[in-house]
């Protein structure tokens, strides 16, 4: 007898109504995928419950791939044994003395298959004394106990849990539509991508690249971010942006103070060119209300201007320490804070207007020829692939810089 399963529950995505299947079967699908390296280990769904059959495996790396899939609410290793008085008994004397510094526990039961002969309450005290005559130095307590196994009696068999272990929430990645990610290589824009995706939006990448003003090393952050987010979903199309064209005429035509308001309005352009070619019906960015200059209420205003997409904003109301701590658990600060700057940072203006007016932003833009170099760094976009677990060729090349 052994821990062989792994019980998955359900967060919020179990309040949903008549499309409750759809999301089930994507967290499904995205816990397969993201157990593939497990050879053999199979995903199972029944009524109100999912599980992780381990085929033999290690549990600790399964549980661990498993708390970064969205849409589990929690996780527990479970045993699985038919719905007979006896073996149920056995497995949570097992299940008693194989855990560790233990010396009190309670028993709770939930009898949903009804056809079970003895009641929930009756069975409690059944397992309890099973226990407390079959062991020793062990006591019940039920407000405070070490342990805490649940009995869960359904239709096709009876699984047995005691640690409960927080999942990562949210809905299935997939389940909310595809957004363009706007990655610049600095701490919130992941975060923000992280975010998104916790509320099931699968995501694409924008990255503006400007050589030689911005350097290989500042691409390969992109990169090494990009790699890391497709812990959270099951890959990710990174779109690398020639810049530098565009960049150079607004910093040369455009009056310094609203050089970045116009820059930004370029890069939502550009993005939206990429959302309409490939289908995407949004774009998420990781501006902070008030971070910087061109995220006041008022340069949002003014750089959304050129677009009808939705913007989603996860990060809007967030502090930046707050935001930081999410970089850390998601692993990409360290690779964020590598001192290579990006096209957002090196043209970055002394005195940026933090309030800039839309009708002024438009009417230096009016005398801009900016049409044709626009869509050339449309067309020159390069598209790279990252698929989990997986890295990608490009980023090999560049792991000797580090």
């Amino acid at each position: 007898m052994e821990f062989d399963h792994i019980l998955i529950r359900y967060g919020e995505m179990a309040l949903k109504g008549k499309n409750r299947k759809k999301f089930y079967s994507k967290l499904q699908d995205n816990l397969r995928n993201t157990l593939a390296e497990f050879p053999g280990i199979k995903v199972k769904r029944t009524q109100g419950r999912m599980f992780v059959l381990l085929q033999g495996h290690d549990p600790n790396p399964v549980m661990k791939k498993c708390k970064e899939v969205f849409g589990i609410q929690s996780l527990s290793l479970a045993i699985k044994v038919p719905n007979d008085e006896q073996q149920i008994k056995d497995a949570a004397l097992y299940a008693l003395t194989n855990s560790e510094n233990t010396k009190t526990f309670k028993i709770s039961v939930k009898r949903i298959d009804k056809s079970f002969p003895i009641g929930s309450q009756e069975f409690n005290r059944e397992v309890g004394a099973h226990l407390l005559i079959n062991s020793s130095d062990y006591t019940v307590d039920v407000h405070h106990p070490d342990l805490d196994l649940k009995i869960e009696i359904r239709t096709e068999a009876t699984y047995l849990t005691s640690e409960v272990i927080k999942g990562a929430g949210g809905f299935p990645v997939g389940t909310s539509g595809k957004s363009l990610l706007l990655l610049s290589g600095g701490i919130d824009s992941p975060v923000a991508g992280y975010l998104a995706m916790k509320r099931g939006v699968a995501i694409e990448a924008i990255h503006f690249h400007s050589p030689p003003f911005t350097s290989e090393r500042a691409k390969q952050k992109v990169f090494d971010i990009a790699s890391e987010l497709t812990n959270y979903g099951a890959s990710i199309n990174l779109h690398i942006v020639p810049f530098t064209k565009l960049q150079q005429l607004i910093f040369q035509e455009i009056p310094d103070r609203y050089s970045m308001t116009v820059m930004r309005r370029m890069m939502l352009r550009i993005s939206e060119a990429i959302c309409k070619k490939e289908s995407i019906l949004s774009m998420t960015t990781g501006e902070s209300l008030g971070q910087v200059a061109s995220q006041t209420m008022e340069s949002m205003n003014a750089i959304n201007e050129v677009t009808n997409y939705p913007v989603i904003r996860p990060l809007i109301t967030m502090d930046k320490l707050d935001i930081i701590d999410i970089s850390k658990k998601i692993n990409t600060y360290d690779i964020s804070i590598r001192p290579y700057e990006d096209c957002c940072t090196i043209f970055v203006p002394k005195a940026p207007k933090t309030k800039p007016q839309r009708e002024k932003v438009s009417y230096f833009e009016s005398s801009l020829s900016y049409e044709e170099i626009l869509q050339d760094a449309v067309d020159g976009t390069e598209v790279i692939k990252f698929t989990k677990d997986k890295r990608n060729k490009e980023d090999e090349k560049f792991q000797d810089l580090f």
